[in-house]
């Protein structure tokens, strides 16, 4: 760990040991089962089947190292902030006018979610879109996430992981940038439009009608289940 009022930047490569991933293989490949549902729907959730099919590709199919080097190619980094190291991903735009983004992440999801559409959002040009609409992408991870640090007070509110950020960007040379972020990222978001100055352009996206509705539903089920 470094020194808590270090804002150095260091390299973070992600790098797994081997045996770490075989122990993964084995604890999918020794899963124990439940007996499967008594419906042809998802009406009691996840189908038997589905799992099985899903821990099958994990176990076989998927390949950890090639997503690994994905990750490596964005410059992972960490920055010791506000207490906690801070890991996070940063690709920078080819294009001269390029402006700031910090992309946050939600629950239970991780910065793989905008593996694909980084570099898009960064390098337009090269994927058939207008330059003019280039970003430097910023990928935090948050606290308790991936590989940065884990709690240890219950105070992190989603105001002070915006602060965070800030100070994240203000290290990387961004004094003002665009932000966008759906679930928990959506609050974190949501709390950076309420720091200035200076000013911050943020752009929140998140399916709140549709959690409702999910909620709504389930409230449903548990009263037909409690009679």
């Amino acid at each position: 760990m470094n020194h808590p009022l270090d804002t150095t930047i260091y390299p973070h490569p992600f790098a797994f040991p081997d045996a770490a991933l075989a122990d993964l293989r084995q604890r999918l490949a020794h899963t124990r089962w439940p007996d499967r549902e008594t419906v042809p729907d998802w009406s009691q959730g996840v189908p038997l089947a589905t799992m099985q099919a899903l821990c099958a590709y994990w176990l076989d199919g998927y390949d950890w190292r090639a997503c690994e080097g994905r990750l490596n190619a964005l410059s992972p980094s960490r920055t010791r902030i506000d207490g906690l190291d801070i890991h996070f991903l940063h690709l920078r735009s080819p294009e001269p006018d390029a402006v700031p983004l910090v992309l946050t992440h939600g629950w239970p999801g991780s910065v793989i979610e905008f593996l694909k559409v980084a570099p898009m959002l960064a390098d337009p040009r090269a994927h058939g879109g207008d330059p003019k609409d280039a970003f430097h992408v910023v990928l935090p991870t948050m606290p308790n996430f991936g590989l940065s640090e884990k709690l240890t007070t219950p105070d992190w509110s989603p105001e002070r992981v915006a602060q965070a950020w800030v100070e994240l960007m203000h290290r990387l040379g961004y004094e003002s940038f665009f932000a966008q972020g759906g679930d928990w990222g959506y609050a974190v978001t949501n709390a950076l439009g309420g720091i200035g100055p200076p000013p911050y352009a943020p752009s929140t996206s998140i399916c709140f009608r549709f959690l409702r509705a999910c909620q709504r539903a389930m409230r449903r089920r548990s009263r037909r289940w409690s009679g």
